[in-house]
């Protein structure tokens, strides 16, 4: 899937994430990957369920800023998944 614009997904509610994917910068490849998380014991943990998700979408380039409010696992995928869906303009 190819991120052609800004996409977002969620809130900044308890128990959510807030996600915006967004093109690379040019001449850059690859994931670049920021994460704001109030406990910074579950940032490992929720780089990988974003990681996973990416992949999941075939996305291989993008910036991708996720602010975490204490989400599960499934939530966090939802939201990167429509972000890039968004993003992708399939949605």
């Amino acid at each position: 899937m190819e991120i052609t614009k800004l996409g977002m997904a969620g809130t900044l509610e308890s128990c959510d994430a807030s996600v915006t994917v967004e093109p690379p910068e040019t001449g850059n490849s690859g994931i670049e990957l920021s994460i704001d998380c109030p406990d910074r014991r579950f940032s490992p943990h929720v780089r990988k369920a974003v990681l996973a998700a990416l992949q999941e979408a075939g996305v291989a380039a993008a910036r991708v800023f996720v602010r975490d409010r204490c989400a599960l696992d499934c939530t966090i995928r939802a939201r990167v998944l429509a972000a890039c869906h968004r993003a992708a303009e399939r949605i």
